[in-house]
């Protein structure tokens, strides 16, 4: 599976879990996740590759109840997993 349809598929399991996603141009310096007044936000430097924003949600999926539920490709699983295994 390509690198942008696995951050689609990320971005599409996050906001399932809640997460306000905010793609902007962050000049490259990256995004991230956070909790904020009660509210997760997910942070998306478009200025950044695919590969490197599917780091970040990847990222903020693995601290979540519930990701394996919503995660459908095998491909993506692994991103979530292999990272938090190491």
């Amino acid at each position: 599976m390509h690198t942008v349809e696995l951050l689609q598929e990320a971005v599409d399991a996050a906001r399932k879990l809640g997460y306000e996603v905010r793609q902007d141009w962050l000049g490259g310096d990256g995004g991230g996740h956070c909790l904020l007044r009660g509210r997760k936000w997910l942070l998306l430097d478009i200025a950044q590759s695919a590969d490197e924003q599917l780091e970040v949600v990847t990222d903020a999926l693995r601290c979540e109840v519930g990701t394996t539920k919503l995660v459908k490709s095998r491909e993506l699983a692994e991103r979530i997993n292999v990272r938090s295994a190491a």
